[in-house]
């Protein structure tokens, strides 16, 4: 059991736990921004961005995956923009209309075109494809100590450590100026921290984390993940420090307990087929999330009379 646990479901759920990680810290500071569904929107203007890197370069490599995501994010600019100011409307309902026509293209981009050799099709962009991202060279636990079946991981895995990794090393850069900016941008402001460049900065992270899950995961663990955990983190805690860590823990938590529950759970139930491990993985965030708000600590002090 122990071998077969390591080829075939180690590196899954490492890379869900990765991927939860490095979505659940931006997303902390959106929430308190007020800026949650950032991620929402994210995970809908690149999808059309990846396709026509893919079909200009032939490969699903990360440069040109982030930077057909750039390109995508410049045109989702230039229409909110452009829908604003010619239809006259707030910026909530451009972005609304913004969003889905871009992530409808990307569908329709999907559907039309041979990509589906790539695993890059409507079914991996919804729920990624985590099953199939095991280790073939390992024979047990020994395979973590030898260099040849290292070298053989999922390409996926080395790209969520990579930018799970330099999160965290920004965020503790850049920790006093993001938080100072996120509860007072007047305060901010009067220090010489540079608002805009932050925020722009936040939302340039939070893209980043989103197309490197967005292979590996699809884009309903990255939406899931930008918003539940740091959510259910908010409710256990008035620190922020603290609500990070919470949302680590929560975002982690999800991913290990939803790919098991996945696998596992229609067997316990007298069925002999597992379910799609992101779909479980973004109902159990959810189910924290929803436990959070009817038991967790903060949430009697928030509404508490007079608080």
């Amino acid at each position: 059991m122990g071998a077969e646990f390591v080829q075939l479901s180690l590196t899954p759920i490492l890379i869900g736990v990765l991927a939860a990680i490095s979505c659940a810290i931006p997303g902390n500071f959106l929430l308190l921004r007020k800026q949650a569904l950032i991620g929402d929107a994210i995970s809908h203007v690149v999808l059309p961005g990846i396709v026509v890197a893919f079909l200009l370069t032939g490969t699903i490599s990360t440069w040109p995956m982030m930077l057909g995501a750039a390109g995508a994010a410049v045109v989702a600019v230039i229409m909110i923009e452009a829908i604003r100011r010619l239809g006259r409307i707030e910026t909530g309902a451009a972005m609304g209309v913004t969003f889905t026509t871009l992530f409808a293209a990307g569908v329709l981009l999907l559907e039309q075109t041979d990509t589906s050799s790539v695993h890059l099709d409507v079914e991996h962009a919804l729920y990624g494809n985590l099953e199939s991202l095991i280790w073939l060279s390992a024979e047990g636990w020994n395979a973590l100590l030898d260099p040849a079946a290292l070298a053989d991981l999922p390409p996926e895995l080395q790209r969520m450590a990579m930018v799970t990794v330099i999160i965290c090393v920004l965020t503790a850069v850049f920790w006093r100026a993001l938080k100072i900016s996120t509860f007072d941008e007047g305060y901010a402001r009067t220090l010489g921290v540079p608002v805009k460049a932050i925020g722009f900065g936040l939302v340039i992270v939070s893209a980043v984390a989103a197309v490197a899950a967005f292979d590996a995961v699809g884009s309903i663990i990255v939406i899931a993940m930008f918003i539940c955990p740091p959510a259910a983190a908010r409710l256990m805690t008035n620190r922020l420090e603290r609500q990070i860590l919470w949302s680590i823990a929560f975002g982690a938590g999800s991913a290990v307990a939803g790919y098991v529950l996945a696998g596992y759970g229609p067997l316990w139930l007298g069925s002999s087929n597992a379910v799609s491990a992101a779909g479980m993985i973004a109902t159990v965030s959810g189910l924290v999330l929803a436990l959070a708000c009817l038991y967790a600590p903060a949430r009697s002090r928030m509404t508490a009379p007079g608080s």
